[in-house]
């Protein structure tokens, strides 16, 4: 062998290893790609080259969204006998899931004339899901027939938007106290969802507008999230129109002003949550993120996104009609849900809670459509490999993760004497306080960096915080936070460590009182570009090599 034809022999089974090495851990590009076979992983991995950044906002301090963030839709309004309603939460509750997103159709509660309200399935509902300790998320939607004039669709908005104020504020002042949020529609942006005539934001606005101003006015903390949006890039006819743009003239029609939380759908339709390509011609699951980019660009960023419906649809091989939906196996619907909550929860600070689309179907009549078969169970209650994939994640314990996290976050525990203060310094106006060396702070966080923001000033002592892995502690420091003037500082208590998970503990060091605002967390294992960049030159050198290898040994 010539010692050219060595050289290039020497350099291919180098590029070739690289390339084995990078491409032989499926569940690495598959995590990267949203991608499970090797020809599509490649092609996206190499269309994040020059892909531009998102401006998402991930620091701001943003409302709603400590909270437990495992949700699931319901269809509880048409089981008939109580049982299945009592096992439908029991097995919600038992999974670690804290929300229940459920339809309350107008035209079931108002059916035949205005003012002539049935609410007494409604009434078990709402009852029920606060027995299991559940909270309830009440889409406001569906209007009876006496409301249009136009009925050949079921759905759509009234002829006089006033008719649906008046329901909303029947609704909200009914259940004060029991229901604190409620949505206003579902997908106005397609059909049917605004009914059989072209769709249309500013209509919208004006319907949202009524009903945020009448469901205030019926109880000021009641919590309004806007309708989610149905993620498609619009058919040019009316019918349907992209999200995003649906989005920016909502914007542009005032809608800013009249909802508290921005409601959006995150489908993954044809590839898993890894998909990380974003593009307005593309529907994937990271087209959250350019819904958060229109946010962001209006001034939004301090209100969250509530995902309220997330899945992927398990159609079995012998379904006979089309996947208009996509199509995994049961054990890829478990195993794409639980990486979705996994990228929600170490990547989008500003998502709250993500509800699964769909529990249950009461019985087996949608069987033969697609929607049937995104289920955590069946009609039956035999329950599904994605049932114990989200109540593994749910019923472990939280971690402070990505992004700024406040002080309330249910991944932190207080003990001893504590309260709650309030100040227009703070972020989102307010913070806790912790006093005495016998009264504690302790979380578990999972980052490359962690900063904590004290309240600092003249009457302020000092507070002792102690870092500590499965290993022991790693370190334990004390904080001055004394200040000539009153006002609240960053503290970095470490920076670019390994992701963790540590136990952070803090204490105040004597019998005075530390003032907590919040945690700002660096990412554990960030998405970088630059990796993605360099799998594809690996890719793009064995495949080169391979060409020379060619050349040398076979053509000539």
């Amino acid at each position: 062998m010539k010692g050219r034809q060595r050289f290039w022999v020497g350099v291919v089974l180098v590029a070739v290893g690289l390339g084995a090495g990078a491409l032989s851990a499926p569940p690495l590009l598959e995590a990267w790609t949203g991608e499970t076979e090797l020809k599509p992983q490649v092609a996206a991995v190499l269309s994040y080259i020059g892909q531009p950044a998102v401006e998402t906002a991930d620091l701001v301090p943003v409302r709603y969204t400590g909270v437990n963030p495992f949700g699931a839709n319901t269809f509880l309004e048409q089981e008939v006998e109580e049982w299945k309603i009592r096992r439908t939460l029991e097995l919600i509750r038992a999974a670690g899931i804290g929300w229940v997103r459920q339809q309350i159709p107008w035209a079931d509660v108002e059916p035949f004339r205005k003012g002539e309200f049935r609410w007494e399935k409604y009434d078990r509902i709402v009852d029920l899901v606060s027995a299991y300790g559940l909270e309830l998320v009440a889409r406001l939607d569906y209007p009876p027939d006496w409301s249009r004039r136009d009925n050949s669709v079921a759905f759509g908005p009234p002829d006089n938007i006033r008719d649906y104020g008046d329901f909303v504020e029947a609704f909200v002042r009914r259940y004060r106290g029991r229901v604190r949020f409620i949505q206003v529609w579902n997908e106005p942006n397609a059909f049917p969802e605004w009914g059989n005539r072209p769709v249309n934001a500013e209509e919208y606005v004006a319907l949202l507008r009524e009903a945020y101003t009448r469901a205030k006015a019926a109880n000021p903390d009641i919590v309004v999230l806007s309708a989610a949006l149905a993620p498609t890039l619009g058919t040019g006819d009316g019918r349907a129109e992209s999200d995003l743009d649906f989005l920016e003239k909502m914007y542009r029609a005032g809608a800013g002003r009249y909802f508290d939380i921005l409601a959006a759908q995150a489908y993954g339709l044809w590839t898993g949550p890894g998909d990380r390509r974003v593009s307005p011609d593309r529907t994937n699951f990271s087209r959250v993120r350019l819904i958060r980019e229109v946010m962001v660009r209006h001034g939004d960023a301090a209100k969250p996104i509530w995902i309220t419906e997330l899945g992927w649809d398990a159609l079995p091989d012998d379904f006979p009609g089309l996947a208009t939906h996509g199509r995994v196996t049961r054990a890829q619907q478990a195993r794409f849900t639980a990486d979705a909550y996994r990228r929600i929860l170490a990547e989008w600070p500003w998502v709250g809670v993500a509800f699964y689309w769909h529990f249950r179907m009461v019985t087996d009549e949608k069987r033969d459509q697609p929607v049937f078969y995104f289920g955590m169970a069946d009609p039956d209650f035999t329950l599904h490999p994605v049932y114990y994939a989200v109540r593994n994640l749910a019923t472990a314990p939280p971690v402070l993760t990505y992004g700024f996290r406040q002080e309330d976050d249910r991944a932190v525990a207080y003990s001893g004497d504590w309260w709650e203060a309030t100040d227009p310094q703070a972020s989102l106006g307010r913070y806790r306080v912790v006093r005495g060396s016998q009264s504690a702070v302790w979380f578990r966080v999972s980052g490359s960096d962690l900063g904590i923001l004290f309240r600092v000033g003249p009457d302020q002592g000092r507070a002792v915080v102690t870092v500590g892995s499965d290993g022991g502690p790693v370190l334990r420091r004390q904080v001055d936070l004394n200040a000539p003037e009153a006002g609240f500082r960053e503290v970095i208590v470490y920076r670019d460590w390994p992701p963790g998970p540590y136990q952070v503990e803090i204490r105040p060091a004597a019998d005075r009182a530390v003032g907590i605002d919040g945690f700002i967390v660096g990412p554990a294992r960030p998405f970088n570009l630059r990796s993605a960049a360099a799998l594809a030159m690996v890719v793009g050198a064995v495949v080169a090599f391979g060409l020379t290898f060619r050349k040398f040994y076979v053509g000539k």
